[in-house]
């Protein structure tokens, strides 16, 4: 028998949108930055990526790709299923599709 066991951070997260509504990259990004007390600069330097790019994906003019979502999530410690699932939902829900994303590891 397995069971399937989400991660805590994953649990907050479902906890969080019960709450609150879906949530997106852009909200995600500002969220932890603000919590976090840092400017874009600074937070954009933890990244690795421009003050730019932040701004973009806080503004949800950019939507960041699986790859780009699961770097993001391990230089932040975030569950990287977690992110990725969050970024491919905001890609559907751009193009006008509202489905439900999971992901699972092979």
């Amino acid at each position: 028998m397995t069971t399937k066991r989400k991660t805590k951070r994953e649990d907050a997260l479902t906890m969080l949108e019960r709450k609150f509504g879906r949530l997106s990259v852009a909200e995600f990004l500002w969220a932890w930055r603000v919590g976090d007390e840092m400017s874009q600069k600074q937070f954009a330097k933890k990244l690795g990526i421009s003050v730019q790019s932040l701004c973009d994906l806080e503004k949800g003019r950019r939507i960041p790709s699986p790859a780009r979502a699961a770097k993001i999530a391990k230089k932040l410690g975030y569950s990287e299923p977690a992110l990725i699932m969050i970024a491919l939902r905001d890609s559907l829900h751009a193009a006008g599709f509202n489905y439900k994303v999971t992901i699972e590891s092979a």
